[in-house]
């Protein structure tokens, strides 16, 4: 749970592995199910657990689990196919609803501006984040604008973990501050 990296590729994925990534989520955005699933396999032989981004049928092909945003469909059919289940949120009440539905884990963010996610909402700050943490027994893994510089201060504020999609580059050095912090 330390450290997610939402990569596109194999060979990014395995950087990010041989850094310090526990968790690689394989984010194709546009991509058929049948094109994610073909990508994906590769990832199968990485020492990390694989999250595959809002498609719910490839996770379930490949065995692994998978990240639903807010208004993404297929929790249900995600719960009921027993794949591990992570949700995204920016409140306290989002992070209980999605606990409450099944969810393994939540994504809490943005926590600060990203220019990665164009339609993410405003800037939960530190304290929102520590809001989220609090209101839920499932571990919570911070997003949004994380890099070396701050991921040490989302673990202090309760998160079990960060993702990175930016900082990817920069993994050693962000597994280093999770660490230090922990």
């Amino acid at each position: 749970m330390k450290l997610h990296a939402l990569v596109e590729d194999i060979q990014t994925a395995r950087r990010a592995v041989a850094d310090g990534a526990t968790v690689v989520q394989l984010r194709r955005k546009g991509e058929t199910t049948e094109e994610v699933v073909a990508l994906g396999r590769a990832f199968l032989e990485l020492p990390a657990a694989i999250v595959v981004n809002d498609d719910v049928e490839a996770a379930i092909a490949l065995g692994v689990g998978v990240h639903l945003g807010r208004d993404d469909p297929g929790a249900e059919r995600a719960r009921a196919s027993g794949i591990p289940l992570g949700l995204s949120v920016d409140t306290p009440e989002e992070a209980r609803a999605a606990e409450a539905l099944g969810a393994q884990y939540v994504g809490a963010g943005p926590v600060w501006a990203t220019p990665t996610k164009v339609d993410a909402g405003p800037p939960l700050g530190l304290e929102g984040l520590r809001a989220i943490c609090d209101s839920v027994s499932v571990p919570v893994v911070a997003i949004g604008g994380i890099d070396a510089s701050n991921a040490a201060d989302c673990i202090r504020a309760g998160a079990a973990g960060v993702a990175v999609v930016r900082a990817v580059s920069e993994a050693r050095a962000v597994r280093e501050a999770i660490d230090a912090a922990l």
